[in-house]
């Protein structure tokens, strides 16, 4: 087996590895949003940031290796190649161990992104939920006055002081 595919078998397993601990940190958040914990929301979106800038590191190191394997190859005509287009191209054993790693980490990935959505979903419904709460604590003058007419004409105040 060749040092580059080697490496390339090696980053993208720590890739796998990096996103199942965003997978893991991703269910956290989860569960601090739908427990309403902002502590613990607080410290997963920290370590969230911690993995990310690990994944970005680790993500430059792999295309670097592809890039190598590229240029190592002869027959090889592609600009910007891909480990999908690698795995073409490899011999059968290490297209089996290339196959694996890739498959199994692109099925880490769409469970991430399926769970990201999920937390989108509860980020937004608790937003409506503090909106629908703020115009419950401000009423409109309609409700107050049960007259037909208003009888005020001042600026609308606000519940919170919006300026900072």
């Amino acid at each position: 087996m060749s040092v580059t595919i080697r490496q390339i078998i090696d980053y993208l397993d720590r890739l796998k590895q990096l996103h199942e601990s965003l997978l893991t940190l991703s269910k956290k958040k989860t569960e601090a949003l739908k427990n309403n914990e902002i502590d613990s929301l607080r410290n997963c979106l920290t370590q969230e940031r911690k993995h990310v800038s690990a994944i970005e590191a680790l993500e430059k190191k792999r295309i670097a290796a592809v890039s190598d394997w590229a240029a190592s190859e002869p027959d090889f005509n592609g600009e910007n190649p891909t480990v999908s287009e690698i795995i073409e191209w490899v011999d059968w054993s290490e297209r089996q161990q290339l196959e694996c790693v890739y498959e199994s980490f692109i099925l880490v990935l769409a469970e991430l992104k399926q769970q990201e959505v999920l937390n989108a979903d509860l980020t937004r419904q608790s937003l409506q939920f503090v909106n629908m709460s703020l115009d419950l604590f401000q009423p409109t003058l309609e409700n107050v006055n049960y007259g037909g007419s208003l009888q005020t004409s001042g600026p609308k105040r606000s519940v919170f002081d919006s300026q900072a």
